[in-house]
């Protein structure tokens, strides 16, 4: 009495091999950058995060996806000046668009600087090199018998 292994099971690579499965190559998409939230969200949360016990706290923040830094936060910026102080961006100022040009400017200011006071030195060896030319051909220049001095 023999036994036979059926065809489809020893043609495979991975025959036998119980739940194998291939990596998904699917790569999840990045987050599209700080969140953001607004006065009134601020306003609200921080009422209610006020108003509960310390388990209950821990859920609010769970349920909304909060940090407790970002509660404090918050109530320093509402202890600041209320909700004027809740509707600015937390982060850095952006910048005025004339500074950027301006800051464009200075730099291409420096560019061309450093870029003339090359040309100058340019110049300047030329001038130089000219007058070393000129005297070696003077120097070398032949006499009344032919003769160089």
């Amino acid at each position: 009495m023999t036994k036979t292994i059926p065809q489809t099971l020893t043609s495979r690579p991975d025959a036998g091999a119980v739940g194998h499965d291939d990596p998904d190559p699917e790569v999840p998409g990045r987050a599209s950058g700080p969140r953001r939230y607004s006065a009134s969200y601020k306003a609200q949360i921080l009422g209610e995060y006020e108003a509960l016990d310390k388990a209950g706290k821990g859920a609010l923040l769970r349920r909304e996806g909060l940090y407790s830094s970002l509660i404090s936060e918050w109530r320093k910026q509402r202890d600041r000046g209320a909700m004027a102080e809740l509707a600015k961006p937390s982060g850095r100022p952006g910048t005025d668009s004339r500074d950027r040009e301006v800051a464009r400017l200075r730099r291409r200011v420096e560019d061309l600087e450093a870029e003339l006071d090359k040309k100058n030195k340019v110049i300047e060896v030329q001038g130089k090199l000219s007058a070393l030319l000129e005297q070696l051909a003077t120097d070398s220049a032949p006499t009344k018998r032919g003769e160089t001095r």
